[in-house]
């Protein structure tokens, strides 16, 4: 698994935070599969870059722009599973795929993603139709 991102610890606070009611040091390093060392030098640095305050012992809590930047990747990560779900990606593969594509994108293009799954999910006809062809090339 390849280092986590300071989006990936962002997001995954953000959703801690939102799931649970806090997040710890010991839960965000279970999560990320990276030692609670990894979390604690990168919750300093995103104190420090003032998306969270964080209190040795005592935890930490998202700032306005943390929760904004986290309620944002947030929607990113679930907007790309919807995509690769309506374009028929096997259930298996979707999260790993999200993971391997998500940094890479601009917001342009996921916004231009959001539209394309608005798109289809406005008449699900579009979506058995693209199954439809999918089908015939398989």
């Amino acid at each position: 698994m390849p280092t986590p991102s300071m989006e990936d610890y962002i997001e995954q606070i953000y959703m801690l935070i939102e799931n649970k009611g806090y997040a710890r040091v010991s839960d965000i390093a279970e999560a990320l599969s990276v030692h609670p060392s990894s979390v604690t030098k990168m919750v300093q640095k995103l104190d420090k870059d003032d998306y969270l305050v964080y209190e040795k012992y005592r935890g930490l809590v998202l700032t306005p722009k943390g929760s904004k930047v986290g309620k944002r990747l947030v929607y990113r990560h679930e907007l790309l599973e919807q995509f690769l779900r309506v374009i028929g990606v096997k259930e298996e593969h979707i999260y790993e795929d999200v993971e391997g594509i998500e940094h890479h994108l601009s917001w342009d293009s996921i916004d231009r993603i959001g539209d394309l799954v608005q798109f289809f999910e406005e008449e699900k006809k579009r979506i058995e139709e693209l199954r439809v062809i999918q089908s015939r090339n398989e």
